[in-house]
């Protein structure tokens, strides 16, 4: 029953990550729906309980994102102003590149300890792979952070919504498909 329990703390709070550009497009646009805002909160309190207890450094900013999430939401619904809310997706790309790009000054780039928790010993080939890959990771951050920022600064709520609901996600959905195609090359040519 607690695998259960754990495993609806993390769905809700997947669905409070993937619905936020969603939750916030209705609530801004539909005044009538503002009652998502509390919901939206609620989903991430949960995503933070779902959370609790886990370690490592992914974790944490996943931990940390929920509650930047959490005090956004509250935040908007105090101020009464619901375009903090569209903030969420500047901060989560801060918080990425900030991730990504500091295990870069690290004795392992971040990409490289998740190749090895999977793979095991990597080969010289494949360390300077996930070098690349976390660098370029890094730079999807920094183009996808500077565009939702625009959308903030721009205050359309469509294109905000188009961006960060639909193309930013379709993005890196592309990217993880290719670089996983190009992986199986890399790990072909360097057996």
């Amino acid at each position: 029953m607690r695998g259960q329990g754990a495993q609806a703390l993390s769905i809700a709070g997947w669905l409070a990550v993937i619905g936020w550009p969603f939750a916030v497009w209705l609530a801004l646009t539909y005044p009538q729906l503002r009652w998502l805002l509390p919901l939206l909160a609620l989903l991430f309190v949960l995503r933070l309980a779902a959370l609790r207890g886990k370690t490592g450094t992914l974790s944490r900013a996943a931990q940390g994102l929920a509650g930047v999430g959490i005090l956004l939401t509250l935040a908007s619904v105090g101020l009464r102003e619901a375009r903090l809310l569209m903030w969420y997706p500047v901060v989560v790309n801060i918080v990425m590149l900030a991730l990504f790009g500091g295990s870069l000054f690290s004795r392992m780039p971040l990409i490289e300890r998740l190749a090895r928790w999977r793979e095991g010993e990597l080969s010289p080939a494949a360390v300077r792979y996930t070098r690349q890959v976390t660098q370029l990771w890094c730079g999807f951050f920094v183009v996808n952070g500077a565009v939702a920022l625009w959308t903030c600064l721009h205050g359309n709520l469509h294109i905000w919504t188009l961006w960060n609901g639909m193309l930013s996600y379709l993005l890196m959905g592309a990217l993880f498909a290719v670089e996983w195609l190009v992986r199986q090359r890399v790990k072909r040519r360097h057996g």
